[in-house]
C-alpha cells in the first residue's frame, strides 16, 4: 500500500491538492459533509457523495460508505471519499500527511498530532501550533507560498477579479430555503438570465458568461450564501479543469509535504 493522505474537504482547491498527491505517489482519501455545498461540481471530488463517482482530468475519486471500502478503492488505485466531516477516521487511516483543505477561514478540529505532516490552507492556522505548514490561499504575489511560521493572510470576503469582473460574477441566495437550479453547468448566459431559484425567488445572472459553477439541486441554503459563478471569459471548457488558484495551492501542499516529512524522516535518524 502508498502511503496515505488523508484530505479535509472535497471542493475544488480540495480537489487540486488530492489529484496532485494520488499523481505524486499518495493513496488518497478526501473527507466530506454530508451534503457537500461545493460551486464547481465539476471539478470537485465531494460530488462523489451525490453520484458515487467523478473524474477530473483523469483521476477518479469514488464514495465509500466506510473506512474499509476506502481501503479497498485506495488498492485498486482510486481516490476515495468518506463522509467524516470530524475526521473520526484518520486514526484508522494512519496517514502520514492530513491536508485540512475545508477553508472554513477556521480550525474545525485539525490538530499536529494527526499525522508526521499536517498541512493547512489559508486564514485561521497557525504553523507550528495548528498545522506543520500553512500555505497561502489569497490571490497575488504569495498564493501557493508555504509558511512554517506565522498565519496566512486573512480572508478578505472579495472574489477575484476575473477581466476586471468581482462580486458581480458570484450568485448569492436571496432567500433561505431549497435551492433549484435553472441551468447547469457549462450553459451561457447574459445579464438577467434566469439561473437558479431559493423559496420561489428568482437568481438572475448580473453579466454574461459561462456559469463555471453551480449549487446541487435540493440543497437547503441561507440568506447571502453562495450559489452560483459566472465566468466572463465565456470559454466552456475552463467548467472542466481545475483553476490556476488550484493548481498553486496544489503546488505548495506538495513543497509541504515531501519538505516536512523528509525533515521528520531525518531528524528520526540522527
Amino acid at each position: 500500500m502508498k502511503p496515505i493522505a488523508v484530505v479535509r474537504g472535497a471542493g475544488d482547491l480540495a480537489t487540486a491538492v488530492g489529484r496532485r498527491l494520488h499523481l505524486c505517489g499518495f493513496s488518497v482519501v478526501h473527507l466530506e459533509i454530508a451534503q457537500p455545498s461545493v460551486i464547481r461540481r465539476t471539478v470537485a471530488f465531494a460530488t462523489a457523495v451525490f453520484q458515487e463517482r467523478i473524474t477530473v482530468e483523469g483521476v477518479e475519486a469514488v464514495f465509500a460508505p466506510d473506512v474499509a471500502a476506502a481501503r479497498a478503492l485506495l488498492a485498486r488505485g482510486r481516490v476515495a471519499v468518506l463522509v467524516d466531516p470530524g475526521a473520526a477516521s484518520i486514526p484508522s487511516l494512519q496517514p502520514v500527511v492530513v491536508v485540512d483543505a475545508i477553508l472554513a477561514k477556521r480550525n474545525l478540529g485539525t490538530r499536529l498530532d494527526m499525522a508526521r505532516c499536517v498541512v493547512a490552507l489559508g486564514p485561521g492556522f497557525e504553523a507550528g501550533v495548528d498545522a506543520h505548514a500553512v500555505v497561502e490561499t489569497c490571490r497575488g504575489h504569495d498564493l501557493g507560498r508555504v509558511y512554517t511560521s506565522g498565519r496566512a493572510r486573512p480572508d478578505t470576503g472579495i472574489p477575484g477579479t476575473i477581466q476586471g469582473i468581482g462580486a458581480e460574477r458570484v450568485l448569492r441566495a436571496p432567500a433561505e430555503g431549497i435551492f433549484q437550479p435553472a441551468k447547469e453547468i457549462g450553459a451561457m448566459v447574459q445579464p438577467y438570465d434566469l439561473v437558479a431559484e431559493v423559496a420561489a425567488v428568482p437568481i438572475r445572472s448580473a453579466i454574461g458568461g459561462v456559469l463555471r459553477g453551480i449549487l446541487h439541486a435540493g440543497l437547503p441554503v441561507f440568506r447571502g450564501q453562495k450559489v452560483a459563478d459566472v465566468d466572463p471569459r465565456g470559454d466552456r471548457s475552463l467548467c472542466f479543469t481545475t483553476s490556476d488558484k488550484a493548481n498553486a495551492v496544489a503546488g505548495g501542499v506538495l513543497e509541504a509535504a515531501f519538505r516536512e516529512s523528509a525533515v521528520r524522516s531525518l531528524a528520526t535518524m540522527e
